[in-house]
């Protein structure tokens, strides 16, 4: 059987882990708030509504085509563009294309840092694979202006961090939706773990300071997953309402 993502491939073990795909949904979660284009997942009103549903389907979206055959992948990246292409003809508009590359950079600079800062460095040819799997679900979304290659993509990568970024009244207000559905101790933590993952812009947009209170404690976490004692102390921390889908992303 032919899958879109050969087993045994670094993607799968970052995206086969449900703490690697926690930090990078804390990434992205962060980053999605100073996106220019963020009025675009305001508009259907899902986002403000239950902002952690959304980020979590899209981080969700990704692992299943990660882990999907091949041509099962391909349907779930053609369902995503049709639900992109359903909300542009209803507002009437088009969502930009630097904003579909946008999530796409966001999904492959994530799963290296997160990958990076809870297990080791990644190789070159490592990060080549992530950015070549992904680089596969932007050219079947048919998004235009994709960097071929990975040093192309880091030069892209900084310059939309520069340019496609802005703190706004959407930022603050989805900030206080994450407080409001996190609560004020998970949402502390969720800034904490941004601090560790986001690139230098981003923290400086936000001012999520430059050290992270819970570097400590992660130190700990990786002795705590060396005794195998690691998840009653993760599942403790995790929303009740996320966290059986949560338990569901380990896979290896």
């Amino acid at each position: 059987m032919k899958y879109f993502v050969n087993e045994g491939s670094i993607v799968r073990q970052i995206w086969g882990k449900a703490d690697t795909i926690l930090f990078i949904f804390a990434g992205a979660s962060a980053e999605f708030a100073l996106n220019k284009a963020v009025d675009w997942l305001y508009f259907t009103g899902k986002l403000p509504a239950d902002p952690l549903g959304r980020l979590f389907s899209t981080v969700t979206y990704a692992r299943l085509i990660v882990f999907s055959e091949y041509d099962a992948a391909l349907k779930s990246i053609d369902k995503i563009t049709a639900i992109h292409q359903g909300v542009e003809k209803q507002r009437g508009s088009q969502i930009p294309d630097w904003a579909y590359r946008d999530v796409l950079f966001m999904l492959i600079d994530y799963s290296i840092r997160s990958f990076e800062v809870l297990e080791r460095k990644l190789t070159r040819e490592e990060k080549k694979e992530i950015f070549a799997t992904f680089y596969e679900v932007g050219f079947r979304m048919g998004i235009n202006g994709l960097p071929t290659d990975l040093d192309k993509w880091e030069t892209m990568r900084r310059e939309h961090l520069q340019d496609n970024l802005l703190s706004s009244d959407f930022t603050i207000d989805l900030y206080k939706q994450y407080k409001k559905h996190l609560g004020a101790i998970r949402y502390r933590m969720l800034k904490q773990v941004q601090i560790m993952v986001v690139p230098q812009r981003v923290k400086d947009l936000l001012s999520l300071g430059e050290r992270s209170m819970l570097t400590p404690a992660l130190h700990a976490y990786k002795l705590s997953r060396f005794f195998g004692i690691e998840k009653p102390f993760r599942n403790a921390l995790l929303p009740v309402d996320y966290k059986a889908k949560v338990l569901e992303l380990d896979l290896v």
